[in-house]
């Protein structure tokens, strides 16, 4: 049995398989050129969808290929090579394109559907490391994924190859996406849940106080009865109001400590007299990310949502931000 090895051997080690995979990527760089650009090409001349395929490692890089290209733009789904010759080929259509990864270019599973698909009339995109392999020869464009050595010390186990492999993939699918003038707004409709979705979805009418959980008061009341209202709603803050229902300004528990440390008489001083007049709003439509931006910038607790005509339609802080997953 052979010895363990000691923590300085086991660092060095890893150290020097991250030295071999990142010399794999950056190889790849200079295999950007008319090849890739074809690639590119084929993609956005697809009027149907990706079709994805591997066996093995491959098959694993492949479905993250084909989930990242459908979550940045461009339609596609893994199809797994072995199944594919059990009924699943009925998956493609001759509007698909058939992006195939081996990094043999001969693996029996993804060689033995190539007549079929050309039957079919899909196109073909192939990632080899083999450009005289049988899938790179059929391709209707190749990308050369190859690798100068594996970062397995046996140099069997498939890691630097796959790692380039993966990193092409992501290349094509950050240039289809740029190519597609794919926006924020369209990466959100296909990543609706968790924190993700809900920065790029979730608006501030969505988490925005209204109708009677809104403090607002006019102008003319008294302080006392200002606090009466903020402790009542309980957002630590009320908006002041004129008869329309026009923003003057507004009042919060840090104005209250400064009123207090001015020795201010909470009875019968008038809330016009202490209100922070200029405050900062935010229109309801806009992302409530941007509105914990505004916050954050301005080193406030609360915002008072107004429409463009300065109407208070609702308020929020920084907590209601925070029970949403936002912080």
């Amino acid at each position: 049995m052979a010895d363990k090895l000691k923590k300085d051997e086991l660092l060095a080690l890893a150290a020097e398989v991250l030295d071999i995979e990142s010399r794999a990527i950056s190889s790849l760089k200079a295999r950007l050129n008319d090849d890739f650009a074809a690639a590119c090409q084929l993609c956005m001349e697809t009027e149907g969808r990706v079709v994805v395929t591997g066996m093995g490692k491959s098959g694993h890089i492949s479905n993250k290929i084909a989930a990242t290209l459908a979550s940045t733009g461009t339609p596609a789904f893994f199809m797994h090579p072995a199944e594919a010759s059990h009924g699943d080929l009925g998956m493609i259509t001759p509007q698909d394109l058939l992006l195939a990864v081996s990094l043999s270019g001969e693996t029996s599973e993804v060689v033995t559907i190539l007549p079929v698909v050309k039957r079919i009339g899909a196109r073909l995109l192939s990632l080899t490391g083999n450009p005289n392999s049988t899938l790179a020869q059929a391709a209707d464009v190749h990308l050369d994924i190859s690798v100068a050595e594996e970062a397995c010390p046996l140099n069997l186990a498939p890691t630097a190859s796959t790692t380039a492999t993966l990193a092409m993939g992501d290349a094509l699918a950050v240039a289809l996406l740029k190519n597609r003038g794919f926006t924020a707004e369209d990466f959100a409709r296909s990543h609706p849940s968790g924190s993700l979705g809900k920065r790029l979805l979730l608006r501030v009418s969505d988490v925005m106080r209204s109708g009677a959980r809104l403090p607002a008061v006019s102008a003319d009341v008294t302080l006392r009865d200002a606090l009466l209202e903020m402790t009542d709603k309980g957002l630590g803050m009320t908006a002041i109001v004129d008869g329309d229902r026009k923003i003057l300004g507004i009042y919060t528990d840090g104005d209250l400590r400064r009123t207090l440390d001015a020795g201010a008489d909470i009875r019968v001083a008038k809330i016009r007299e202490v209100m922070h007049k200029g405050c900062k709003t935010v229109a309801a439509d806009v992302l409530a990310a941007e509105a914990l931006h505004h916050l954050e910038e301005n080193k406030i607790t609360s915002l008072l949502v107004a429409d463009d005509d300065n109407t208070l339609i609702g308020a929020l802080n920084i907590h209601d931000l925070f029970r949403e997953g936002l912080m």
